[in-house]
């Protein structure tokens, strides 16, 4: 059975934390050091990402099947779920489908609609560094800068790469992942209701949860709430981070 690569901090109570589309667990260390002085912390990297098994199957029905194996065989009969993007439909699908496993859930900066393939640009420049004749990072960023002007989008994708010997090689995969990549802006099973807490957070200067959204997300989650951080983007936990964890222990606190 594959198995989840996950750092865990803390203890008492679990929280499991699941990142974005090309992120991995690190993203997620500095704030889950925060959570862990009151919670057991899991950061995971899901299928295909960071250090965690490649496999061809890439969808949320199997990345949801993935967390359930995880808590099994972590001995977990339940827990608190944090997602971000493309974490937070693996999250929003676990718990529509397992809502005795889930205590109160948190979904960061994504709805349970279906959201249009918008990554080509990022792939063609994942595409376009040759990683196998790489001699630096500094040689990959100004490869990528001709197609990605964002400097923080570019380190936040070349996280990815890592030492291979003398070359280099992406640790998610790609070719999955891009093969996949209709799958990942897939709506929620429409029939699907979860009927316990929920909290959307989403940035203030993100499209990605409209106000024109809430019809859906309220008929989907009759116990969701929205919180807004004003001045953040998508990568809300990462550009406000001090707000973001601010309004989780709100929602966490018995």
């Amino acid at each position: 059975m594959s198995q989840l690569n996950f750092k865990v901090f803390g203890e008492g109570q679990p929280l499991i934390i699941l990142h974005g589309l090309f992120g991995s667990l690190d993203n997620w260390i500095t704030l889950a050091k925060r959570f862990s002085d009151d919670f057991k912390v899991y950061i995971v990297d899901q299928r295909n990402h960071g250090l965690s098994f490649h496999d061809n199957e890439f969808n949320y029905r199997v990345m949801a099947n993935d967390l359930l194996k995880l808590m099994n065989s972590e001995g977990i009969s339940s827990a608190h779920l944090i997602g971000h993007s493309m974490g937070g439909k693996t999250v929003m699908d676990f718990a529509v489908n397992h809502p005795e496993k889930v205590d109160k859930l948190i979904v960061a900066d994504i709805g349970p609609k279906f959201y249009p393939v918008h990554h080509t640009e990022i792939i063609k420049a994942l595409y376009s560094i040759p990683v196998q004749s790489l001699t630096s990072r500094k040689e990959a960023d100004e490869l990528m800068a001709q197609r990605i002007s964002d400097f923080g989008t570019r380190q936040f994708l070349l996280k990815n790469l890592q030492r291979d010997g003398d070359a280099f090689k992406w640790k998610m995969n790609l070719d999955v992942i891009a093969k996949n990549i209709e799958e990942v802006g897939k709506a929620l099973n429409q029939n699907a209701i979860y009927h316990k807490e929920t909290l959307f957070i989403r940035g203030g200067n993100s499209d990605y949860i409209l106000d024109k959204d809430l019809i859906l997300i309220n008929s989907t989650f009759p116990k969701g709430k929205l919180e807004t951080i004003d001045g953040a983007g998508h990568w809300l936990h990462a550009e406000k981070p001090k707000e973001f964890y601010e309004l989780v222990m709100n929602f966490l606190k018995p």
